[in-house]
């Protein structure tokens, strides 16, 4: 199940000879899971051929943790007066650790 994009996205995968830059915005949607060894996301932007376009990625437990302390510590960077990202960014930390303190190893939800 797909949900629409609130904000937006910007991504960019670069290689030795090309750049692909790409957004997803309020017309585009996204899919955020977890599975047996890591998270799942996937951010599609529907239409044309000319327009359509989607990522996938999938990011291992371990890496995933050390992306969140990471932004835990850059966190500073965030403007005191921006409450409102700052909002939703600690009460969705804070539903994941409910969620992981609900849900122990080994049982299914």
């Amino acid at each position: 199940m797909t949900k629409p994009i609130p904000d937006k996205a910007e991504i960019a995968l670069e290689y030795p000879d090309k750049l692909y830059v790409g957004t997803f915005e309020r017309s585009s949607r996204f899919e955020a899971h977890l599975d047996p060894t890591g998270i799942a996301l996937i951010l599609e932007r529907p239409g044309a051929d000319d327009v359509r376009k989607s990522i996938h990625m999938h990011i291992n437990f371990g890496l995933f943790a050390d992306i969140v302390r990471e932004l835990a510590a850059t966190v500073g960077r965030i403007p005191r007066e921006d409450v409102m990202h700052r909002d939703q960014l600690a009460q969705a930390a804070a539903e994941l650790h409910k969620a992981l303190a609900d849900n122990p190893a080994g049982k299914p939800k």
